[in-house]
């Protein structure tokens, strides 16, 4: 059986540890802190501690640096590999399509926390929201790690 990678997997393992770190170790620490500091908010309902204030930054910080990870991807890898049709199978579409689909709940915390989306919402309101957009990030993402570890030789020989 061949032992081919995804690219995604690819993408990890290439430069060790740098692009582990870029593109892997950063949005999930950002993710991570997202979600804790959402459990510390909605259990101690407090708006304006430093849970609060490490939430937004997180989310502000991560909305910005996911989009520049998925410029950088959309430009470098996925649209040379459609063109050239280097994809290596469903498992690796699926495995870098949903990676990238992480922009758009990073995007949305990005535009929550910095007041461009439910301006008119109340707090409450706006942290259900918050928690929503890091839960997509979550599913996503591990949608994309699972895909991601699959060897995409799988699908092709019919043998999953």
């Amino acid at each position: 059986m061949n032992s081919a990678m995804t690219h995604y997997m690819e993408l990890l393992a290439t430069n060790q540890p740098w692009n582990l770190l870029l593109f892997m170790a950063v949005p999930v620490i950002c993710a991570e802190t997202l979600a804790i500091s959402e459990f510390i908010i909605l259990y101690t309902r407090n708006l304006t501690g430093a849970a609060k204030r490490i939430n937004k930054i997180t989310g502000i910080f991560a909305g910005i640096y996911f989009t520049g990870i998925f410029i950088d991807l959309l430009i470098t890898a996925v649209i040379p590999l459609t063109a050239t049709g280097g994809w290596r199978g469903p498992f690796d579409v699926i495995a870098v399509g949903f990676y990238l689909l992480g922009v758009v709940p990073f995007v949305g915390l990005l535009l929550l926390d910095t007041g461009v989306i439910a301006k008119k919402k109340d707090e409450v309101s706006k942290m259900k929201l918050h928690a929503v957009f890091v839960s997509i990030f979550l599913v996503v993402a591990h949608v994309a790690m699972i895909f991601g570890m699959l060897n995409p030789s799988l699908v092709k020989m019919g043998t999953m």
